[in-house]
C-alpha cells in the first residue's frame, strides 16, 4: 500500500491518540439494524489495525436509538475486551449508567448540549435541566473508579439557533468539567465549524482553565472542513481525536449532521505529518472496505477510496 511522504510538521505533537467512535458515533444513525455479530467484529478489527481507544456502544434505551439496543449483547460477546478503561461507552443517566456497571465497563461518557433546541431534542430536558441529570451519574461513575468523558454538542452551530456564541459553549464546557470529568470532547455535530473558530473556542477554554491537555476535539465533515479544524486543534496543543472509520456517522436528532472525520483520512495526514498513530492503514481501510460491504454502500473516506482497488468489470 502506498503511505505519503513523511516531512514532519512543526507545531505538532509528536503523537496523537485517536478515539475511535465508528462502533457507536458511527452506527447510531443507521436506518437498517447492524446485527450485534457485525458491531462485535467490527470493534475487533479496528483493535487489530492499532486503534487503542475504541467507544463500543450506548446504554441509551431502545426506543431513542433503536441502533444500540443490542449494549449488553455486543459487550457481552467482547468479553473483558470490552469492558476496560479503553472501551468507553456512552450513558445518558443513571439508568444508563446502571446497565454499565453490571456489565463491569471502566469507562464511560455523558452527552450535553451546548444549545436549548438541541438539549430538548436529544435530552428532553432544557440546557440548565441536563446538569440535573448528569451530576449523579458522573459523581458515582467517579466514586466507583471509573474514568469519564463529557461530550458536549453543538459547539460550533446549530441547526435551529444558528451560531452559537462561544462564552455559551465555555459555561457548559465548565459547568460538566467541574463536575470532576476526566476529558472533554467539543463536538461540531452539523460540521460548520472553521479554523478560526477552532482556535477562538480552544483560547476561551483554556482561560477558564478547561486546557488542551484535557481536550479532545470531535468534528463532523459536512463542508469537508474536519481534517483542517483538526490539525488547527492539534496546533493548539490538542493531542486526542475523535474519528470514525470509514467516515461513518450522523446524528439521529440532527438531520443535517453527516459523517465524522474519517479516521483513514486522519491516518494518511498525521503520518505524512511525522505524528505517531500506533494504527496500521492498511488493516484500517481493509476494516472499512469490509463494514462498507455490511452497510451495502461505498465508504465516504477520501482514502479509501484512493487506496481501495475499483471492482473488476
Amino acid at each position: 500500500m502506498r503511505l505519503p511522504q513523511v516531512e514532519a510538521a512543526t507545531g505538532l505533537p509528536p503523537e496523537v491518540t485517536i478515539y475511535e467512535v465508528g462502533p457507536r458515533d458511527g452506527l447510531q444513525n443507521e436506518k437498517a439494524v447492524v446485527p450485534a455479530s457485525v458491531k462485535v467484529e467490527f470493534v475487533r478489527r479496528l483493535a487489530a489495525a492499532g486503534l487503542s481507544t475504541i467507544e463500543t456502544t450506548s446504554f441509551v434505551p431502545a426506543r431513542w436509538v433503536p441502533q444500540m439496543g443490542d449494549a449488553e449483547e455486543v459487550l457481552g460477546a467482547l468479553g473483558a475486551d470490552g469492558v476496560g478503561r479503553a472501551r468507553p461507552a456512552l450513558v445518558p443517566n443513571l439508568r444508563g449508567l446502571e446497565r454499565a456497571e453490571a456489565l463491569g465497563l471502566q469507562a464511560v461518557a455523558v452527552f450535553g448540549s451546548a444549545t436549548e433546541t438541541f438539549a430538548q431534542k436529544n435530552l428532553n430536558r432544557s440546557v440548565g435541566e441536563q446538569y440535573a441529570m448528569f451530576e449523579p451519574v458522573v459523581k458515582r461513575a467517579k466514586d466507583a473508579g471509573r474514568w469519564v468523558r463529557a461530550y458536549v454538542s453543538m459547539c460550533f452551530g446549530d441547526p435551529w439557533e444558528g451560531p452559537v456564541p462561544v462564552g455559551q459553549v465555555v459555561d457548559v464546557a465548565e459547568r460538566l468539567m467541574g463536575m470532576g470529568c476526566d476529558q472533554l470532547s467539543i463536538g461540531d455535530t452539523i460540521g460548520v465549524g472553521t479554523t478560526g473558530h477552532v482556535h477562538r473556542l480552544l483560547e476561551a477554554l483554556d482561560a477558564r482553565g478547561i486546557g488542551s491537555e484535557r481536550v479532545a476535539v470531535h468534528f463532523h465533515d459536512t463542508y469537508g472542513q474536519a481534517l483542517a479544524n483538526t490539525m488547527a486543534a492539534l496546533s493548539d496543543g490538542v493531542t486526542v481525536v475523535d474519528a470514525a472509520a470509514g467516515g461513518l456517522g450522523g446524528c439521529p436528532y440532527a438531520k443535517s449532521a453527516t459523517g465524522n472525520l474519517a479516521t483513514e483520512d486522519l491516518v494518511w495526514a498525521l503520518t505524512g505529518a511525522g505524528v505517531r498513530t500506533g494504527v496500521d492503514l492498511d488493516a484500517l481501510v481493509a476494516t472499512s472496505v469490509w463494514m462498507a460491504q455490511q452497510l451495502g454502500r461505498p465508504s465516504p473516506s477520501n482514502v479509501v477510496r484512493a487506496l481501495t482497488p475499483p471492482p473488476t468489470p
